[in-house]
């Protein structure tokens, strides 16, 4: 299997053609992370980069790095981006954090687009105990490291997404995690300059109430909901539910994992982020328009479960599946 310099370049260098618009979000542990990608990017033909990424290494005025983490990069679990101003429309295609309030539009009749475009992640937790087994620092040390990292990707107007682990639960100090400490993560994240907050069921503990009260604690702290985007673990079977609350809350921003792939290595039993074709099949019968073919989808959790060989954990996807073969 090809390392992650190997998959980068190959990324970075080769980029596919679609006749969709395309994004790589990449999960940044440290501000080390950041170089490295810059300089990956450097080495690599200019017009098959986005323009984001050009001539960004060698900095003189970025910020020292810190140490890096051995198990910072155990958990990378970004997802496409959807939301829109409409309330019933959720488009599907992955467009800049800083364009997600464009107007979806219609594909280009060319085979090709533009270059894909890059986003970073950055990972924070809401416990303590979490950071520490998550990214080997305290909450406060995980967020200076952050304001180095989204400091020198907005001198470059690369896009930030932040994510705030265990919002709902966590291994360690169990299921009743303070809202207000997630918001004023949430919060830090904002105004240190990220474009989105994903805030997230890392173990899958959340329920509909507990749910609600979050988010109730996010909105009296002033942030708006275009701000946040919500990251629901199925390990309980609640995420859809949990999703349902967020809709009815405001959220349009929601993430997802094809064929229910994913986990969290540090606590045992959680499964993977919501699959994708469950999601997309609960939205369309709510009457949300997505642009995502669910059939399509299905098709693809099955293939890459195959070439994983681990189960499809999508039940819509497994019944769409079932009926479209009779």
């Amino acid at each position: 299997m090809a390392n992650s310099a190997d998959v980068l370049n190959h990324l970075l260098g080769h980029p596919p053609t679609s006749p969709h618009p395309i994004t790589y979000n990449y999960l940044v542990p440290n501000l080390k992370g950041l170089q490295n990608l810059i300089r990956a990017a450097d080495d690599v033909k200019p017009a098959a980069l986005d323009p984001s990424l050009s001539q960004l290494s060698n900095d003189p005025k970025a910020p020292p790095t810190p140490p890096l983490s051995p198990k910072a990069q155990e958990k990378a679990e970004p997802a496409p981006i959807t939301s829109t101003q409409d309330p019933n429309s959720m488009p599907s295609s992955p467009s800049s954090l800083n364009d997600r309030t464009r107007e979806p539009q219609p594909p280009s009749s060319s085979s090709t687009t533009s270059p894909p475009t890059t986003e970073i992640s950055i990972f924070t937790a809401a416990t303590e105990a979490f950071s520490r087994a998550n990214t080997n620092c305290t909450i406060a040390e995980s967020l200076s490291r952050s304001a180095a990292i989204i400091a020198l990707a907005k001198t470059r107007s690369i896009p930030v997404r932040g994510y705030v682990s265990v919002a709902l639960g966590c291994p360690y100090e169990g299921p009743d995690v303070a809202p207000h400490k997630v918001a004023e993560i949430t919060a830090s994240l904002l105004e240190m300059g990220v474009d989105e907050v994903s805030v997230a069921d890392t173990t899958g503990m959340g329920t509909a109430p507990r749910t609600r009260e979050l988010l109730k604690t996010l909105e009296a702290a002033g942030i708006a909901n275009q701000d946040l985007a919500l990251h629901f673990h199925d390990t309980y079977g609640q995420a859809l539910v949990n999703t349902v609350v967020g809709l009815e809350h405001g959220i349009r921003t929601f993430d997802s994992s094809v064929g229910g792939l994913g986990g969290c290595p540090f606590s045992k039993g959680a499964t993977g982020n919501v699959a994708t074709e469950d999601l997309v099949y609960c939205l369309h019968s709510l009457g949300a328009t997505t642009g995502i073919d669910v059939e399509k989808m299905a098709e693809i959790g099955a293939w890459i479960s195959t070439e994983l060989d681990r189960p499809n954990d999508s039940r819509a996807g497994k019944a769409i599946l079932a009926r479209l073969r009779g």
